[in-house]
């Protein structure tokens, strides 16, 4: 399947069952914004980009034939495989690397892991992840905070401490690595009873070793998780100005 030093894979995640969204109705990716549901913004832009030569969907199992209506009607022909997800976001990582391994993908290929709810990201931002992760392997999108951040250890009554803002930077997606090891990662975690303790993939393989290296994201690349996020989402396409916000990476 890899056909030249910039080929990349994508894995998408889209299992959760939205429990942060009050309204009745499907799951928050499948909700529709501009007549298209939040996974199909998200998938397109992997579909349209150059260097990403498959697409794996991991979702709620219920859902799987709507996912593939979905992708049928926008022509989103990059996706190969849609498999049931798991209790947890790692879990449905884990199974939508394991599809791309039963599909053909070669362990070396820089594979990019994003959540299906996050659809404000550009061909940039994806071009970066590939191109970080082959010469040093792996990219983690983030931007610097552009908020105080304060520890607390009693559930919030007090502050132990105030971190130096300079040092702090918020992770975003995608979490980019080799198909290979972030896979092995991933099994190790399940061979150690760890599968489901991790934050994320960054977390995840720097327990296990790997040195993370960032890429620049953007400022509104945000998870579309609840009802004030999707409103955010909705008023942007309405107003034409997603292109304007794609295009503000922070400096």
């Amino acid at each position: 399947m890899r056909d030249g030093p910039e080929d990349a894979i994508a894995i998408i995640f889209a299992g959760g069952n939205g429990t942060r969204m009050k309204r009745a109705g499907p799951p928050k990716q499948f909700v529709a914004a501009g007549g298209r549901a939040i996974l199909v913004h998200t998938l397109q832009h992997f579909q349209e980009h150059r260097s990403v030569r498959a697409v794996y969907v991991a979702c709620l199992e219920p859902y799987i034939a709507h996912a593939w209506e979905l992708v049928g009607r926008h022509g989103l022909d990059k996706v190969r495989r849609i498999v049931p997800g798991g209790c947890t976001a790692q879990e449905s990582i884990l199974k939508g690397l394991e599809s791309a391994v039963a599909d053909g993908a070669d362990p070396r290929t820089a594979t990019l892991i994003h959540d299906g709810v996050r659809p404000i990201i550009n061909a940039e931002l994806i071009s970066q992840n590939v191109a970080c992760t082959y010469a040093h392997g792996s990219a983690v999108t983030a931007i610097p905070c552009f908020e105080t951040i304060a520890m607390s250890v009693d559930e919030a009554r007090t502050i132990k401490a105030v971190t130096p803002r300079h040092l702090m930077y918020v992770l975003q997606a995608p979490q980019t690595f080799r198909l290979g090891e972030v896979l092995e990662a991933n099994r190790r975690a399940v061979e150690d009873g760890l599968l489901g303790s991790f934050v994320d993939q960054a977390q995840l393989m720097s327990y296990y070793g790997c040195r993370l290296h960032m890429v620049r994201g953007l400022r509104g690349n945000a998870k579309v998780t609840t009802e004030f996020d999707l409103l955010q989402f909705s008023l942007l396409l309405e107003a034409g100005a997603l292109d304007c916000v794609r295009g503000a990476q922070l400096a």
